[in-house]
């Protein structure tokens, strides 16, 4: 059995390259006042890894299926187009996220953190989140408009990360510095999808001890 990317647990496996996500979304146990007192960017990342159980509910916060009657989301689109999707860059790979099921599904075991963003950090930062809209999802208007439209979208989910980081005692900051070309290109991206904003997160650099909330 294949194990945990992240930990030496062994992954759920729902299918070929596909890894079942934790479903059991529990409170974070702290008032949203003081997370947004906490709110914060940091650009320093230990080399620890996250827990498979913490990336699941960093994802379901991020993008999550929150409302399952209807498939709505923790974040909002617009016109409910749904048009953007969550890559996960790390050591092992690149996955997508899969918000229904929910799980990752492996598109490569290519390390491709480097080419994420121009800053340094992005190389070794434990996990970064891509940002992917699909235009075709999008209500049908001018390019420029969509793009703007996305752009708003993936803040929402930005935003989301941050706050879900804050709580979790994990440093995290969204980044729009990257070779959009060679990002998609490294990312096997088809026409029409466009990387709008990129997220670089892990535990602090001088964490050496688990957040108090967990």
């Amino acid at each position: 059995m294949k194990k945990n990317v992240l930990t030496s647990e062994p992954l759920p496996l729902m299918g070929p390259g596909t890894f079942e996500l934790d479903a059991d979304i529990s409170a974070l146990g702290m008032a949203l006042i003081e997370v947004l007192k906490l709110r914060q960017s940091q650009r320093e990342f230990s080399e620890r890894e996250l827990s498979w159980y913490r990336l699941s509910r960093l994802l379901w916060a991020a993008d999550g299926c929150n409302r399952p009657s209807t498939g709505h989301r923790t974040a909002p689109s617009v016109c409910n187009a749904q048009e953007i999707d969550i890559y996960v860059a790390m050591s092992s790979g690149l996955y997508r996220y899969d918000p229904l099921a929910p799980s990752l599904r492996q598109l490569s075991a290519v390390d491709i953190r480097a080419v994420t963003g121009k800053q340094d950090f992005v190389a070794t930062a434990p996990v970064n989140l891509l940002y992917v809209a699909n235009l075709s999802r999008m209500p049908p208007e001018e390019q420029a408009r969509q793009l703007l439209f996305a752009a708003l979208d993936a803040g929402h989910i930005s935003q989301n990360v941050y706050l879900f980081c804050a709580a979790e005692g994990l440093a995290v900051v969204s980044r729009g510095w990257f070779d959009q070309g060679a990002l998609a290109a490294a990312m096997g991206l088809a026409d029409g999808h466009h990387v709008m904003l990129a997220q670089s997160l892990g535990y602090p650099l001088a964490a050496a001890a688990p957040p108090r909330y967990s």
